[in-house]
C-alpha cells in the first residue's frame, strides 16, 4: 500500500464536542460525518473515533470517494462500500439443479491426498459435467445425493461440499468440478464400534467412471472479490481448504484463462492439520510459494508435530495469535478480506488474538468485525 494513500472514512454517530466542531467534512442530516485520513494515521484515526462514540460505515480511497459520493453529500443519498456494490453486478448461478432433478455426471478421476504416515483418507475429485448447464463460481458448494436409503427406508438427503476447483475446471475446459473429502468416521456413543459417514464413504469409495448425483451449487458468502489488488486472507482445517485451493488456482494458475482478473494483492493461507501428510495439496501450494513469493504466503499449524509458545500443541489459533499485530494491519485495509472455512471451534481462538492485539489500539474486536461482516469482508463456512 502506497504510504501517500489518502482515504475517507464514512463515521456515524459522533459525539458533539470542540473537536467535531473542528472537523471541516460535510456533516449530513443523518449525522454522518466524512473525515478525510492518510494512510499513515489509519490507526490513530479508528482510536479517535472509537473514543468518541463513533461507527465507521464505510472507508474508501479518497479518489473513489470522490466519484461516488460527489453529490451525496448534499442530497444525503447513503451510497455503499465498493466490496459490496461489486458484488451486486456480478451473476451469481444458484441452484441449478435440484434435488428432485440432480444431474448425474460421472466420476473421472479420485486421487488419496493423505500421504504415507498421515491421518484419515482424504480423496480429491473430479467429476465430468459435460452434457449440464451447471456453472460455479469460486467459493461455492454442490450437493451429492448418495444412492440407496436411510434405515427409515426414504431416500438419503444431500450433503453440501464445497468446491476445489476453479470456475474452469481441473481441466480448464468448463466441463469438471472437483471436491476435496474426507472419510468421516467415528466411535458410537453406544456400542462404541466404528460407524464411517454414509455420503462421506460413498464419495470416498467411488471408481472411476460411476455415476454421480450432483445440485446446485449454492452459497454467496464465499467467494472472492474481483478486485485484483486484494488482500486475501484464508485461515482452514482439514478440507476446509477446499475453496482457497479454488482461489489461489483463479489467482496464479489460470492467469491466461482470466485476462480480466490479473491477481496482484496479497493471499495469506494458513492452514491446520494433524501431521505433516495431512497437509492437503502441500506440493501444489508450495509451488505456488516459489512461484510468486511476493503474493502468497503459507503458514501452517501441525498439531501433533508442533508446539506453541506454551509448549502445548500448536492449533490454528495460536499461528493466528503469533501473527495477530500483522494481521491486524493488513485487516484494516479497505479490500481486505478474510475468510475461514473448517471446524466450528476454530471461531473461538481467532476471536481471542485477534481481539488481545485491538485491545492495544483501543479497538473492540467484537465490533469491529460486526463492521467488517457488514463490509462483506469477514467471511465464515465452518461446520
Amino acid at each position: 500500500m502506497n504510504n501517500q494513500t489518502t482515504f475517507v472514512y464514512e463515521v456515524e454517530g459522533l459525539r458533539q464536542s470542540e473537536t467535531t466542531d473542528k472537523v471541516n467534512n460535510p456533516v449530513r442530516q443523518s449525522g454522518t460525518v466524512y473525515i478525510t485520513v492518510p494512510y499513515k494515521r489509519m490507526n490513530q484515526e479508528m482510536q479517535r473515533i472509537s473514543r468518541m462514540g463513533g461507527k465507521i460505515v464505510s472507508i474508501k480511497p479518497l479518489s473513489e470517494h470522490s466519484k461516488a459520493n460527489g453529490k451525496a453529500t448534499q442530497t444525503g443519498e447513503k451510497t455503499k462500500p465498493m466490496t459490496q456494490a461489486k458484488d451486486k453486478k456480478k451473476e451469481i448461478p444458484v441452484n441449478t439443479y435440484r434435488p428432485k432433478n440432480p444431474f448425474v455426471g460421472k466420476c473421472l478421476s479420485s486421487t488419496e491426498l493423505v500421504r504415507e504416515g498421515g491421518e484419515g483418507t482424504v480423496r480429491h475429485l473430479l467429476f465430468d459435467l459435460s452434457g449440464s448447464e451447471l456453472k460455479y463460481l469460486e467459493g461455492q458448494s454442490i450437493g451429492i445425493i448418495p444412492p440407496g436409503t436411510d434405515d427409515k427406508g426414504k431416500p438419503h438427503k444431500l450433503r453440501l461440499y464445497s468446491i476445489a476447483s476453479t470456475r474452469h475446471g481441473d481441466n480448464l475446459d468448463d466441463n469438471t468440478v472437483s471436491l476435496c473429502v474426507r472419510q468421516l468416521e467415528y466411535k458410537h456413543p453406544e456400542t462404541g464400534e466404528k460407524v464411517y459417514g454414509v455420503c462421506s464413504s460413498y464419495l470416498c469409495n467411488m471408481n472411476e467412471g460411476d455415476d454421480v448425483s450432483i445440485t446446485g451449487p449454492v452459497g454467496k458468502e464465499m467467494l472472492l472479490p474481483d478486485d485484483e489488488d486484494a488482500t486475501i486472507i484464508m485461515i482452514a482445517t482439514g478440507t476446509g481448504i477446499a475453496p482457497f485451493r479454488a482461489f489461489l488456482w483463479r489467482m496464479f494458475k489460470e492467469r491466461e484463462q482470466n485476462p480480466d482478473y490479473q491477481f496482484k494483492g496479497l493471499a495469506w493461507l494458513f492452514f491446520g492439520c494433524a501431521y505433516t501428510p495431512n497437509i492437503l495439496y502441500k506440493e501444489e501450494l508450495e509451488e505456488l510459494q516459489r512461484q510468486f513469493p511476493e503474493n502468497f504466503r503459507v503458514t501452517y499449524a501441525i498439531s501433533r508435530e508442533q508446539k506453541n509458545k506454551d509448549g502445548g500443541k500448536m492449533y490454528i489459533q495460536h499461528r493466528i495469535q503469533e501473527n495477530a499485530e500483522e494481521l491486524w494491519q493488513l485487516i484494516q485495509k479497505p479490500n481486505a478480506h478474510t475468510y475461514i472455512c473448517g471446524l466450528k471451534g476454530m471461531e473461538g481462538g481467532i476471536d481471542e488474538g485477534m481481539s488481545a492485539v485491538t485491545g492495544q489500539f483501543n479497538v473492540d474486536w467484537s465490533d469491529y468485525q460486526k463492521q467488517l461482516k457488514k463490509d462483506h469482508r469477514w467471511h465464515v463456512e465452518t461446520y
